[in-house]
C-alpha cells in the first residue's frame, strides 16, 4: 500500500512540474506553445528563440520581426545542412505559418536569433520578447531559459508544409 502511494505521489509531482513548464499563449487564430530559449556560456553575444506555432485560421500569416530589451536585434533565422556544413540564414522575407498548420522553431532549424545579448541566459529564468506578424500583430511572449544539456539540436527535417 505504501508503495503505491510512493508511486501516486511521483506521478503527481510529474504531472505538477510538466504543467508548471508548459506555457501557451494566443493572439487571433495563432497558438504559441512554450516559447523556450537555451541557456548559454557566460559572454556569449547570440542566443535562440524556440517555440512552436499554430494556425488554426483559414489564412496563412507569417512571423516578421521581434523585438527585446535584452538584445541588440531579434532576426528570424533557418538552419540547413548543405552536405556536411551547417548553413545559417536570416529570413528577411519571415515565416510562413500555414493556415490549419503548424511551424515548430527548434534547434537546428527555424528559430529566432537574439543578436547582441546583455547577459548570460541562466537555466530556469525567464526572458521577455515581443514577436511580429504580419496578420496577427505583436505579442510579449515569456521565453523560459532551460538547459542546453536537456534540448538538443535536430539536425533532421528542417521544412514545413511539404
Amino acid at each position: 500500500m505504501k508503495r503505491i502511494a510512493v508511486l501516486l505521489s511521483a506521478a503527481v509531482l510529474g504531472l505538477s512540474s510538466l504543467a508548471a513548464s508548459a506555457h501557451e499563449f494566443k493572439l487571433g487564430s495563432l497558438e504559441i506553445d512554450h516559447p523556450y530559449a537555451r541557456e548559454t556560456p557566460p559572454n556569449a553575444p547570440v542566443s535562440g528563440g524556440y517555440m512552436t506555432i499554430r494556425n488554426t485560421g483559414s489564412e496563412p500569416d507569417r512571423l516578421v520581426s521581434g523585438e527585446a530589451a535584452f538584445a541588440e536585434r531579434v532576426e528570424i533565422h533557418e538552419m540547413t545542412m548543405d552536405g556536411d556544413v551547417m548553413k545559417m540564414r536570416q529570413l528577411t522575407d519571415g515565416l510562413e505559418i500555414p493556415a490549419g498548420g503548424e511551424v515548430v522553431l527548434k534547434p537546428g532549424g527555424y528559430h529566432i536569433m537574439f543578436i547582441g545579448v546583455d547577459s548570460q541566459f541562466k537555466a530556469g529564468e525567464s526572458r521577455k520578447a515581443t514577436v511580429t506578424f504580419e496578420k496577427a500583430g505583436s505579442i510579449e511572449l515569456d521565453f523560459s531559459v532551460e538547459d542546453i544539456k536537456a534540448v538538443p539540436m535536430d539536425h533532421g527535417s528542417m521544412k514545413h508544409g511539404g
